[in-house]
C-alpha cells in the first residue's frame, strides 16, 4: 500500500518553537505529527466505541426496563481495576 502524505498544517511560531523544545534527539516533526494524529484518530475510534455501547445499553433498558444497581456496576469496575493493578506489581 502507497502511504498518502497529510495537508500543511500553518502554526504560530511559538508553537513550533515549543515542538521543538520537546522533540526527542531523534524524533522529529513529521514522526511527532503522526502520532498525534494516530493517538487522536485512537481516541476518537475509542470515544465512539463507548458512546455505542453506552447507547445500546440504554436502548436495551428501554425496551427491557432491566438495569443493574450502580454499586454492582461499581464493584465490578473497581475488581478489575485492583486485578490489573496486581497484574503491574507481579511483573518482573
Amino acid at each position: 500500500m502507497k502511504s498518502a502524505t497529510l495537508p500543511a498544517v500553518r502554526v504560530e511560531p511559538d508553537l513550533r518553537n515549543d515542538l521543538e523544545a520537546v522533540l526527542g534527539a531523534t524524533e522529529t516533526i513529521s514522526a511527532f505529527v503522526e502520532e498525534a494524529v494516530r493517538n487522536a484518530v485512537n481516541y476518537r475510534r475509542t470515544q465512539a466505541e463507548f458512546l455505542a455501547r453506552g447507547e445500546q445499553a440504554w436502548q436495551d433498558y428501554q425496551r427491557t426496563g432491566q438495569s443493574r444497581p450502580a454499586a454492582e456496576v461499581f464493584d465490578q469496575i473497581q475488581a478489575r481495576i485492583d486485578a490489573r493493578r496486581q497484574a503491574l506489581h507481579s511483573k518482573p
